[in-house]
């Protein structure tokens, strides 16, 4: 081998303690100089790499002694000389903006890695790193609606066009059922504070005005209004009055009756025990009732709770609401608010919702997440999940199982 002053190492074989500390040892006995390590293990199979500077001189005695000492436990070791123009090519790289891809879905397989790598690669993005963010998949499983795999890649480069990558990755989703997340990796998405829910549909598994509606004889008219409204067809507070007025003359016990029967969320305990393990402050922001979310703010230990309050009379909807209608806009605002009241900026909020009344605040947040949305709101927010629960959440922030689990 020619002598050059920088040296790649690369070490391949079973994993066991002791190897990257016997290696580091030698490569200080000999002054080298560490530029750059790193390490992954798959199914105890070990791949290391060292990225060294050596005194050209010294350069046989190293090699030597590292290429014994890998002998000696058991890997295979490769050296690779650099040239010092190509070192500094890759150091001159480090500037350029890193992103985080986050695949995720009951099972991912290789087409569907192969089709996001794809679009990673025509936009003339590195892969750094990738790492497995869930537990071990079993091979047999009675049950593979319960399974989840979430991989994530750090990126860098400079994207060519952004809005394509969301496009191709929305249609992606849709097509191999999967969700993915393409956020730009800075210190906001490293420190979210904030996080701030729908109710209806998002927390719990219900419209709960549908609900009240079927009580009140009106469910049918009620139930085609909401889905309009909820896919941006009709304006959120013209038809929010209109559902209201049908529940008219409706006995405040239904109301109760429904509250302490309210259908959670997949995954929300998850979520809510490990964002507020975590110190994050919690959010409802709902076109709902305040009556019901009082119910999930005492379960969940949310921080504030927005949403409309229903007028009562002698104990019955008047078909009437007090204050102002918490809609789209006022979502939005509410979240900007919270972000000055917590002294952080709208980057480190986290926004979740299904409905089209949601975007508003999805699109202003650092992290917008679409939950099991209509096609129209996830084509318009920036990140979406359909194919888990709603503590996939935690795998768009970067937690890992082994470390969820060890508190769940």
């Amino acid at each position: 081998m020619t002598k050059h002053e920088i040296v790649l190492m690369s070490i391949t074989g079973e994993d066991k303690p002791g190897v990257t500390s016997s290696l580091t040892e030698i490569l200080s006995k000999h002054n080298a100089t560490i530029l750059d390590i790193g390490q992954a293990n798959i199914h105890q199979s070990l791949s290391l790499g060292i990225l060294f500077r050596l005194d050209p001189v010294m350069q046989g005695n190293i090699l030597k002694d590292l290429l014994f000492k890998s002998y000696e436990l058991g890997v295979q070791a490769k050296f690779t000389p650099i040239e010092r123009e190509d070192y500094d090519q890759w150091v001159s790289r480090q500037g350029k903006e890193s992103y985080v891809i986050t695949v995720l879905g009951q099972k991912i397989e290789a087409n569907q890695l192969a089709h996001v790598t794809k679009v990673i690669a025509e936009q003339g993005l590195n892969i750094d790193t990738i790492k497995r963010l869930t537990g071990r998949i079993p091979l047999d499983s009675e049950d593979d609606s319960q399974n989840r795999s979430c991989i994530e890649f750090s990126v860098r480069g400079t994207p060519q066009n952004v809005n394509l990558i969301h496009e191709k990755f929305v249609t992606l989703s849709g097509a191999l059922d999967i969700d993915i997340s393409f956020q730009k990796d800075n210190i906001y998405r490293r420190n979210r504070r904030l996080i701030c829910f729908d109710m209806d549909s998002t927390l719990i598994k219900t419209e709960v005005i549908d609900e009240l509606a079927e009580r009140a004889g009106a469910g049918e008219e009620v139930r085609a209004i909401t889905e309009a409204a909820m896919r941006g067809e009709i304006d959120f507070s013209e038809s929010f009055k209109k559902r209201v007025s049908l529940l008219e003359g409706l006995d405040e016990s239904v109301l109760q009756e429904i509250a302490e029967n309210l259908p959670i969320m997949d995954g929300a305990d998850r979520l809510m025990h490990i964002l507020k393990k975590c110190g994050y402050k919690i959010a409802i922001l709902s076109g709902g009732f305040t009556f019901f979310g009082k119910y999930l703010k005492k379960r969940f230990g949310v921080d504030y709770l927005y949403a409309n309050e229903l007028e009562i009379k002698d104990g019955k909807l008047t078909g009437k609401h007090l204050g102002d209608i918490v809609d789209g806009n006022r979502k939005a605002e509410l979240l900007k608010f919270l972000a000055q009241v917590e002294n952080i900026e709208l980057d480190q909020v986290i926004a979740v919702g299904d409905g089209a009344n949601d975007l508003p605040m999805l699109n202003i947040a650092g992290l917008g997440i679409a939950f099991h949305a209509k096609p129209k709101v996830k084509e318009n927010a920036r990140q979406s999940i359909s194919s888990i629960g709603l503590d996939g959440v935690l795998y768009f922030l970067g937690f890992r199982d082994k470390h969820i689990n060890e508190d769940f």
